[in-house]
């Protein structure tokens, strides 16, 4: 990422997600970005219509039980397939975004800091990555997660 987005930038890109949904649902499941995600789609217009809601799974055994994450490990782009997958089916959503990752500033399970897996859903086909977020904080490294998430979003929903 060439620069931290201004928050009316991640406002700008939520109120046109909104609009690329096209009558669809949608539902977030979050680990290392805390519920940022669906905290920022919420405050775009008319979120009430298309916000099916949001589940945070920081913990590996949160994950686990309530998305059925299986893959080995929890810092991995299998894991956030297997959140997105998780969201669709609790929340019986047609768009889904998922992040994990390691945000803090230390290593966890040899994955950086700073690098987070995102999957988005949209009617059933599901597209990872991977991608390294800046910042000098946990703080900033997460608002960078949420951007980047949310472009990956808007990505697939423009393909």
């Amino acid at each position: 990422m060439d620069r931290e987005p201004a928050v009316h930038d991640i406002e700008d890109l939520a109120a046109a997600l909104a609009e690329r949904l096209d009558g669809r649902t949608l539902a977030c499941a979050e680990s290392c970005t805390a519920g940022r995600i669906a905290a920022t789609l919420a405050g775009s217009g008319g979120a009430a219509g298309w916000l099916r809601g949001g589940l945070v799974a920081y913990q590996t055994a949160m994950k686990r039980a309530l998305l059925g994450v299986a893959a080995p490990s929890v810092f991995s782009e299998q894991a956030a397939i297997e959140m997105a997958d998780g969201a669709a089916r609790l929340l019986d959503a047609d768009v889904v975004v998922a992040t994990t990752g390691v945000l803090g500033d230390t290593p966890e399970e040899g994955v950086a800091p700073g690098t987070v897996m995102v999957a988005t859903s949209v009617d059933g086909d599901i597209r990872v990555g991977t991608c390294h977020v800046d910042g000098d904080t946990p703080d900033e490294r997460c608002a960078a997660a949420v951007a980047a998430a949310l472009r990956a979003l808007a990505d697939h929903l423009t393909q």
